[in-house]
């Protein structure tokens, strides 16, 4: 039996495919409000739980998990429900949108209530413009901080890559390569707060009469020194002390980087430069240096921004005192300690300065490697 009106026919199917589609839609759509507002409300109902730690920390887990990924499903699924010319533009949104929403709401707000912050006095009760600002930079007790802070990049930076390179260097040709790297990348293992903890036991001081004195202390006394209060002494010598820790644990860091981007450099150019002559002093300096550059570039970035926001370490050893705050500590201690959030707010806007353009050159490099 013929159709009628064929064209009526599939206007309808159409229509009524349309209406389903959008139907489908609507309902997950619906779903995702739903599974958000539970997802939400659940982590409040967990926090407030009484139930053991554990117990909690695992529910948690699977809740958290299993709602983001529903909620990927559910907005994957109203991607498609576009139209083909949107899809290609929503789909990818679906899976980078939460992070950029973590970010800007975790990172971006936060940042800008800082920078609101710092515009008003103590108490944030009177708007005085850029006068935490001038007190940052002419404040004796911030001139100090920022010398400090140079200090912690000239030397913690600098023997860091320093120290990580040559030893990158002579652990390749070592027998005992992978025993040494393990010694040394060790102290990467340990917390920064445990790092402190240690290190203020081995530059511990007690009276001469007391035998329970620093490590350090301990070998001076040994070869008839006297014990000194390392930390405690006048500048440069204690935020130097201090400096010998990050350099502890960083070198490991760099020395594992700088490792494997030297057994990426071709043997056969070694080769032929040792036939040709050179020595190995010059393979180092004229192959092996500017063939892992690329490398150096990124560990000394990111180790320079390391050095800029240290806290830990001064914290536990000295909490700031004989003249060793940095940036970070001096920020904790005018916010948190003397409770003064104008020029606690406007120190953490000088750190967040200091820090970016590191940051960007570091990311350039980036990208002019991959555009290799």
């Amino acid at each position: 039996m013929t159709r009628l009106n064929p064209d009526a026919d599939d206007l309808s199917a159409d229509i009524a495919r349309a209406r389903r589609r959008r139907n489908r839609a609507l309902l997950m759509l619906f779903g995702g409000i739903i599974a958000s507002v539970v997802l939400f409300e659940g982590f409040f109902l967990l926090r407030d739980s009484q139930a053991p730690k554990l117990i909690t920390a695992l529910a948690a887990m699977v809740w958290g998990a299993g709602g983001m990924a529903i909620l990927y499903l559910v907005a994957n699924q109203l991607a498609e429900f576009a139209p083909v010319a949107w899809q290609k533009k929503l789909i990818p949104l679906v899976f980078v949108g939460p992070a950029i929403a973590f970010v800007i709401y975790f990172l971006a707000l936060p940042t800008i209530r800082t920078f609101i912050a710092s515009l008003f006095n103590r108490d944030g009760t009177v708007f005085v413009g850029l006068e935490n600002y001038i007190t940052v930079f002419t404040e004796p007790f911030m001139i100090n901080t920022f010398r400090n802070n140079v200090m912690w990049i000239v030397f913690g930076a600098s023997f860091t890559i320093i120290f990580g390179l040559v030893i990158a260097t002579l652990a390749d040709r070592s027998k005992f390569e992978n025993l040494a790297k393990a010694i040394i990348f060790m102290p990467m293992a340990i917390s920064l707060v445990g790092a402190g903890v240690i290190w203020k036991f081995i530059y511990a001081v007690r009276d001469s009469a007391d035998t329970q004195i620093g490590l350090l202390n301990a070998i001076v006394v040994a070869l008839g020194g006297e014990p000194q209060a390392w930390i405690a002494q006048l500048q440069p010598w204690n935020n130097l002390f201090l400096i010998v820790i990050v350099i502890w644990m960083q070198t490991g860091y760099a020395m594992v980087l700088f490792s494997a981007a030297i057994k990426a450099v071709p043997s056969e150019i070694l080769e032929a430069a040792r036939v040709d002559g050179a020595g190995e002093l010059r393979i180092f300096f004229s192959i092996l240096i500017p063939s892992i550059m690329g490398t150096i570039v990124t560990v000394s970035a990111t180790v320079i921004i390391f050095t800029l926001k240290i806290f830990d370490v001064v914290l536990v050893m000295t909490g700031g005192q004989y003249d060793t705050d940095v940036i970070a500590t001096q920020f904790y201690n005018q916010y948190f300690v003397n409770r003064n959030f104008g020029l606690g707010s406007a120190i953490a806007i000088v750190l967040l300065l200091t820090v970016v353009p590191v940051m960007v050159y570091n990311l350039r490099q980036f990208n002019k490697r991959e555009t290799l």
